[in-house]
């Protein structure tokens, strides 16, 4: 049996903070990530303003910004054809109290390579990818002591650890073994997701809503296109599917007409992607022996593209919380629900937004019964810009930001040739 103090299992943003920052503090962590290689399209990829500002306390802010990325500073909703935005949310307004007053787009990947990287140079860190947890392991009591894991070649094994952090996301298996109580919320829609070509000479700054009746869109510019999401009423994916991929070229060109002259792009029904939409958290996130984090404890609606951020911050309070207790080989249930009771306020709040931006926007869209926002955000956000600052705030900083502990802060480290 292999041992190790913290096993993190999924290597995703959550968990790779958290194993960096562990690492640091001396903690003996090790990542068990069931792909071969993070390059898997149409995650998460909005780096919000406090992980912008946590990487630059950990030193890696040169060489995030050395990533291929585009900037976005500004969400609004366009007027008219003639391109006239009305912003609902100007992160531009958070400049003084954040060095990064905008959303970075940039491929889930690049992140996690960095950080990967970072975690690297750690003697106590260990990554060890295409290694798929199975289940967890329990002492007489029920005490989690570390996981069973089956790697690529079909090879089966156990590792022991003091402590076992969840960050496999919303489909967590982790989660599932524990059989935590999850209380889950109801959502009117799910997200395909696909891409367009983006012409040389087109210059956005902005997240840019389209809607229509039954129809809602998110135009997110990136490096050389633009990703789409596209909303469709929960549980319709293999009915839509159906009608075919001219259909649904004809309906992205009527709820966003500047972008018929690229809808030939999409091929087939293959070039979508189905996101099943969930928005739930846990009562309890742990029990002895195993903590949650990130989507793995509270999954979260695509509205405001939150998600990473929010699990990063998890396991900014996770490691500054439990580094003490882990390196002193006593990690009690009271440390773990620490954690939970730190980041509940900030998960309450965004996912309460998120409800009021279901009920008050996405189902009478998604229903027909309006094609745009409600009548009362479009006067205020043209009358009273400043209010502009309060969804930025919320998107872009939060209610309670994490910020890099003392032990795991370093000088900016040099982009590598590699990268730069």
């Amino acid at each position: 049996m292999e041992r190790t103090t913290c096993c993190v299992v999924g290597g995703g943003p959550a968990g790779m903070v958290l194993g960096l920052l562990l690492a640091r503090a001396g903690v003996e962590v090790t990542v068990l990530e069931k792909h071969a290689d993070f390059l898997r399209d149409f995650r998460g990829d909005t780096v919000h303003p406090t992980t912008q500002d946590l990487l630059a306390e950990l030193g890696l802010g040169e060489r995030f910004a050395a990533l291929p990325q585009s900037r976005l500073d500004r969400v609004g909703f366009p007027v008219d054809d003639s391109g006239e935005l009305l912003v609902v949310g100007d992160l531009r307004r958070l400049a003084g109290r954040t060095e990064h007053p905008w959303i970075a787009m940039v491929p889930q990947w690049d992140l996690l390579d960095l950080l990967a990287d970072a975690a690297a140079q750690e003697p106590t860190f260990t990554l060890r990818m295409s290694t798929e947890v199975t289940a967890l392991c329990r002492d007489p009591d029920g005490t989690v002591t570390g996981v069973e894991y089956r790697t690529a070649d079909g090879a089966t094994g156990t590792l022991a650890a003091d402590l076992t952090v969840a960050c496999d996301g919303r489909g967590s298996t982790a989660r599932a073994d524990a059989g935590l109580e999850v209380i889950d919320f109801p959502v009117p829609m799910d997200t395909w997701w696909f891409r367009l070509p983006r012409r040389a000479d087109e210059e956005m700054a902005a997240l840019t809503p389209r809607m229509g009746p039954g129809r809602f869109a998110v135009v997110i510019p990136r490096e050389g296109y633009l990703q789409i999401a596209y909303m469709i009423p929960k549980g319709q994916d293999a009915a839509l599917r159906a009608r075919g991929i001219d259909a649904f070229r004809a309906e992205i060109a009527q709820v966003a007409p500047d972008l018929a002259d690229r809808v030939d792009a999409l091929e087939s029904m293959d070039d979508v992607q189905h996101l099943d939409v969930r928005l739930d958290r846990l009562r309890r996130w742990h029990v002895d022996g195993l903590l949650c984090l990130g989507d793995a404890a509270h999954a979260m609606s695509p509205i405001g593209g939150v998600g990473i951020n929010l699990a990063v911050q998890d396991a900014v309070a996770a490691a500054t919380l439990l580094a003490e207790p882990l390196r002193d080989g006593h990690v009690t249930g009271d440390d773990l629900d620490r954690v939970r009771r730190r980041r509940l306020l900030p998960t309450v709040a965004v996912q309460t937004l998120q409800r009021l931006m279901h009920r008050g926007i996405m189902e009478p869209v998604m229903a027909g019964r309006a094609g745009g926002p409600p009548r009362l955000i479009r006067r205020l956000a043209a009358r009273f810009p400043v209010v502009t600052t309060v969804p930025a705030y919320l998107i872009g900083i939060g209610l309670r930001p994490e910020h890099a502990p003392s032990f795991a802060r370093r000088a900016p480290a040099p982009t590598p040739a590699h990268q730069g």
